[in-house]
């Protein structure tokens, strides 16, 4: 089905008069691009946000954020939220071990967890329905109006509780006048993607929008052995949406999407190579470090792919969908706003993952995950800026992750595992936040956040699914069913004051205390003190910003941060006994800190030309924190547990450094308007506690030259990304000693786009 669209969305850009130019299906104000034949402004854009729950300029938010356009996106070729870690300052979107199930960071605040069941740091929303799963954000973005990525915590002004910040995605909202588009792109390794929209009024009181999005092709990677391709797409997104003026006091809007993946999964290369297991992977060959980041490889035993349901000779794969549904109504009434947000949510994730890169079953993944999610939030505010400001709010979810994952062993450890279990958490808050104007310049900020949360982990087990050495085994567990419960009270709050020192000059200063839920161990386990809860994490942040337009055509944005952590979430090991050993799982540092500094610039030092750059950089270390000292515990031949005082040495779970930023020129000639851009990013080393496992720095690099006739409905550009093909890695990391993994990022690509807009 997808290839028929793509291709008759092709054969009407073929069947037209030769005048393309890629232009993005909308703009951020809902309109068509314009393509009429107007001067460049020199004057910077304001961009309106809702970071703070109502409409502002971006300029007037006392708080760290970058907001971007949904044009902008597709410029940039953006169509994943892993890709934002290349526009803003001290954001990081790693893909851990190369699977579906991303890490956040903002401003060194993340947690690195493989498994599905934990939340993130960052609370990341679509139209105001958090996503709390990182699992669930990894679908298409299309059809955007706009991005906010707030840095700090966040909590006073949103359902969830977050340590890190938010990243709120808003659609276009359906039009009145009729309108659609359709854009489609033809890349390196026959990359194939496609997306449009229609909008418009069904009456003077109901409006509607669809739209859809497709991935195919571009498989990058190949095989080691057999030459086989990995990396192909497969990927098709929808969005309905349906808009009622109910009254002229009350609006109802309601969204459904579906979001289908069924893509190869990324393949890992052996950096350090592999020398098999001497006892349980004897007749396999050695495998030599690997410099190409195109090699990889991958097995699944028959005996696996029965026990899984996999079908025989599968690739590294997943088969992930995406349902959801949510109902807005906004009520006007006597200078209040009273909203209500409906949602139900839906994932069922289906990976195969291949974690030792090779054709040795050492470590062969497979996660069978369903969510569901259903929340409710009520908010009531004040209507429009006034001297005076607030808003408070109800919020409740409930969510359910019903999860089985299989552990392919047994070239390593001599068996293979199943774990299985279901956690369900039942959360309500009550949240606010109000702002006085003290005077005409000096403004006050003040809010709360009261969260009451019930987690619960049932029938935690992780038994033998394989163990060709010993088949009476098979069907036991390694420890009785666990079950857990974590009932967590946890505050949230803000103070911050705001100082107009020019009509276009804000500074301001807050200080804030945000929350992460608490959680659970939920990885293979052979002791049941594994799956005990790990505590919420809390954070006291200073913050002090300044954002000014030092003239109509140069602003300057910056921030300086403080943050006091304490109960930091983290993976480490535990020491169990001289028999089982030290495990992994996430434990909570008792205190620890991160500082940093962020700047943002926009210039237009002549019409037409745009100049933007980004720079962040942020340090941290323990405070306090004994913790394991997994090498002097091996010395002792694991007869007693060292542990070691980590206070004052470094933080190294982040990148330090961030910098980056974009050119771009518009000018028009001969009736033909133009349009060139250039991008680049600077991603720093991500230091391990062992340095061999560092992910090293690197440069990107992208560009991007469009075009179209001047009053046309076309419009078309060439672009490359990776422009001087820089070998790089998104992630290293590994669970064996013998097999670690780098998660490359792709190689020089080229491609054209072409639109059509009516």
């Amino acid at each position: 089905m997808k290839t028929l669209l793509f291709g008759a969305v092709i054969g009407a850009i073929a069947s037209a008069p030769i005048s393309l130019y890629a232009a993005d299906a909308k703009t951020a104000d809902d309109k068509p691009a314009n393509q009429t034949a107007t001067a460049p402004d020199q004057t910077l854009d304001s961009i309106v946000v809702t970071a703070q729950r109502r409409q502002e300029s971006a300029q007037n938010v006392g708080i760290a954020l970058t907001a971007l356009p949904g044009d902008t996106l597709t410029k940039r070729g953006i169509s994943n939220v892993n890709q934002l870690q290349y526009v803003a300052p001290n954001v990081e979107i790693d893909p851990q071990y190369g699977s579906g199930n991303p890490l956040f960071r903002i401003r060194g605040v993340g947690l690195k967890d493989y498994a599905s069941n934990n939340t993130a740091t960052v609370g990341v929303y679509v139209d105001e329905v958090a996503y709390p799963f990182p699992i669930q954000t990894q679908g298409l973005l299309f059809d955007l109006a706009r991005v906010e990525i707030l840095r700090g915590p966040q909590g006073t002004l949103y359902g969830r509780n977050s340590t890190g910040g938010a990243i709120n995605f808003i659609t276009n909202r359906p039009t009145r006048e009729f309108e659609g588009g359709v854009t489609a792109t033809y890349g390196s390794f026959n990359a194939k993607t496609a997306e449009g929209y229609v909008s418009g009024s069904f009456s003077d009181n109901v409006r509607g929008g669809a739209s859809f999005a497709t991935q195919e092709g571009g498989a990058w990677q190949h095989n080691r052995l057999t030459g086989e391709k990995l990396g192909n797409k497969d990927v098709v997104a929808l969005r309905g949406q349906l808009e009622f003026d109910v009254s002229s006091d009350l609006t109802a809007r309601l969204s459904v999407h579906h979001h289908q993946d069924k893509s190869d999964s990324n393949g890992p290369r052996l950096y350090q190579g592999l020398i098999p297991n001497a006892t349980n992977g004897a007749g396999y060959a050695t495998i030599a470090p690997e410099t190409d980041p195109r090699v990889t490889g991958w097995s699944l035993t028959p005996a696996f792919a029965a026990v899984t349901g996999l079908a025989a000779g599968s690739k590294p794969h997943r088969d992930n969908t995406s349902d959801g549904a949510s109902l807005t109504l906004n009520w006007d009434f006597d200078q209040l706003r009273l909203t209500s947000i409906t949602s139900a949510e839906d994932f069922h994730r289906r990976e195969f993952i291949d974690w030792d890169g090779s054709i040795i079953p050492q470590s062969d993944e497979y996660f069978d995950s369903k969510i569901n999610v259903l929340s409710q939030e009520v908010r009531l505010a004040s209507a429009g800026n006034t001297a005076f400001n607030w808003l408070t709010g109800l919020y409740y979810s409930h969510e359910k992750l019903d999860e089985k994952f299989y552990s392919d062993f047994t070239a390593y450890l001599g068996y293979a595992t199943r774990t299985k279990y279901t956690q369900t958490a039942d959360s309500v808050a009550l949240f606010g936040q109000s702002d006085y104007k003290l005077t005409d310049r000096l403004k006050a900020v003040a809010g709360v956040r009261q969260e009451h949360e019930n987690r619960q982990l049932d029938n935690f087990t992780t038994s033998y699914v394989l163990y060709p050495s010993n088949p009476a085994r098979i069907g036991t567990s390694t420890f009785p069913a666990a079950n857990r419960e974590l009932v967590t009270d946890e505050t949230s709050g803000k103070l911050g004051l705001e100082y107009q020192l020019a009509p276009a000059s804000l500074a301001y200063g807050n200080i804030g205390r945000g929350v992460k839920s608490g959680g659970f161990t939920a990885y293979n386990s052979t002791n049941a003190h594994q799956v005990d809860a790990v505590q919420p994490e809390t954070l006291i942040a200073y913050e002090l910003g300044l954002k000014t337009d030092l003239t109509d055509t140069l602003r300057l944005n910056t921030a300086l941060f403080y943050y006091d952590y304490r109960n930091q979430q983290y993976q480490s090991q535990v020491f169990i006994d001289p028999v089982i050993r030290n495990i992994g799982r996430l434990v909570n540092i008792p205190k620890s800190s991160i500082q940093g500094i962020e700047l943002e610039l926009e210039w237009k030092p002549i019409a037409g030309l745009k100049i933007d750059q980004f720079a962040g950089y942020k340090e941290g270390k323990y405070k306090e924190y004994y913790g394991l000292n997994v090498a002097a515990t091996k010395a002792t031949g694991y007869q007693y547990a060292v542990y070691s005082d980590f206070s004052g040495q470094e933080l190294t779970n982040f990148p330090k450094i961030s910098y980056g930023g974009a050119i771009s020129y518009d000018w028009t000639a001969n009736a033909i308007a133009w349009s060139a851009q250039a991008d680049y990013a600077f991603h720093d080393k991500l230091k391990s506690s062992v340095p061999a496992y560092d992910t090293n720095s690197y440069w990107l690099a992208n560009a991007r030259l469009g075009f179209h006739p001047v009053g046309s409905k076309w419009s078309a550009a060439l672009w490359v990304r990776n422009a001087f093909d820089r070998k790089y890695d998104l992630y290293h990391g590994s669970f064996l000693s013998n097999a670690q993994i780098a998660n490359a990022g792709l190689p020089r690509t080229v491609g054209v786009q072409g639109s059509y807009q009516f």
